[in-house]
């Protein structure tokens, strides 16, 4: 049993603020007595009430309780919690104002009458904060589910993108070394060595949602790697990524399909090819990673979804919605010396 005592001292000023509005009410009904003699009551009652319900609540088993904010000990379910409620205002009712007159030396001398517009006070006040505090904890629960499904269902989507990603790039590796198999046999075996090597690490690692900015740099070496041998010298690249952000979780497979999208549309169709950079950098509170090619530009005038580039530009902007929402975006602007620049902004991670 874990009672988790900021929860517990938050409930417990709530009761002493619900007591200071009932002293109210009943300074009206019974002026004999000062403001304060009548919070000092409300609140003699008030705590009885709140700790036979705030500590009685675990006594029940955990499985008749609905899960508070926190994931830990609710509300009991069912008749349990209108029993527990009932209790703890029959205590409040028997103790409160036996705890009021000691401490305030006030002489019982209450009339049938008052006795009984004291236990209607006390009930509809016991009963008006049990509802108060059992709402409060129920749409606080409701809340922690739907934060939980929205964040699976986060997951689970970016999980489903990156496997339309990994065949996408497979299929585009192995056609191009069938067409270098019949060419230069030698340098499709090696073609095939690098894809094998990449593979392995891929498929062995992890199948989380987020990964170091430094594994993601990783998975871009052996994928460039992979096309330098089928490019040979008209491929150059260049990754650069600052020792202070190697930690930092990006998804999976975010920054490769911009890569393939680089070489394929940008420095295959130039005859002498050309560099492709990858760079990553802060930018105030926000990382921004640069993919920069010296190819043959893009054609605005295109429609963006064309192509296997508009694909990958597609999955791209798709899985940063999916995991940053507004906060992460892409941008695709042709550079003023030839080629093209994409640039993803995202918030830094605390």
């Amino acid at each position: 049993m874990k009672i988790h005592w900021s929860s517990v001292g938050r409930h417990y000023l709530q009761v002493i603020a619900f007591c200071c509005v009932v002293a109210v009410l009943t300074t009206a009904i019974w002026p004999n007595k000062t403001y304060v003699m009548q919070v000092g009551y409300a609140l003699s009652v008030g705590t009885v009430i709140w700790f036979v319900i705030e500590f009685g609540r675990y006594l029940v088993d955990e499985r008749h309780c609905h899960t508070d904010s926190s994931g830990g000990h609710g509300w009991p379910k069912g008749w349990r919690g209108l029993l527990l409620t009932v209790v703890g205002i029959g205590a409040g009712f028997l103790v409160g104002d036996r705890v009021g007159d000691f401490l305030f030396a006030y002489p019982n001398v209450s009339s049938p009458r008052d006795n009984a517009i004291s236990l209607v006070i006390t009930i509809v006040a016991g009963a008006a904060a049990s509802f108060y505090f059992h709402a409060r904890g129920r749409a606080a629960a409701l809340t922690a589910k739907i934060a939980t499904a929205e964040r699976d269902a986060g997951e689970a989507r970016l999980k489903l993108l990156e496997t339309q990603l990994e065949p996408h790039m497979l299929f585009n590796t192995l056609a191009n070394l069938r067409a270098l198999i019949a060419v230069d046999p030698p340098r499709a075996i090696e073609m095939l060595d690098h894809l094998n090597d990449y593979l392995r690490v891929t498929l062995s690692g992890s199948r989380a949602t987020s990964h170091p900015l430094a594994s993601e740099f990783d998975r871009l070496r052996d994928y460039l790697s992979l096309m330098s041998v089928r490019m040979g010298p008209r491929l150059h690249y260049a990754l650069d990524l600052p020792d202070a952000l190697r930690g930092q979780p990006i998804p999976p497979l975010l920054l490769q399909p911009l890569v393939e999208n680089g070489i394929r549309h940008g420095l295959e169709p130039k005859v002498e090819g050309g560099e492709i950079s990858v760079r990553a950098r802060r930018d105030g509170p926000r990382l921004l990673i640069e993919v920069t090619d010296t190819g043959v530009g893009i054609d605005t005038a295109a429609p963006s979804g064309d192509g296997d580039g508009g694909f990958g530009l597609a999955q791209v902007r798709e899985r940063l919605q999916t995991a940053y929402g507004p906060q992460g975006t892409l941008t695709l602007a042709p550079l003023a010396t030839g080629g093209t620049r994409a640039a993803i902004s995202l918030p830094l991670s605390a």
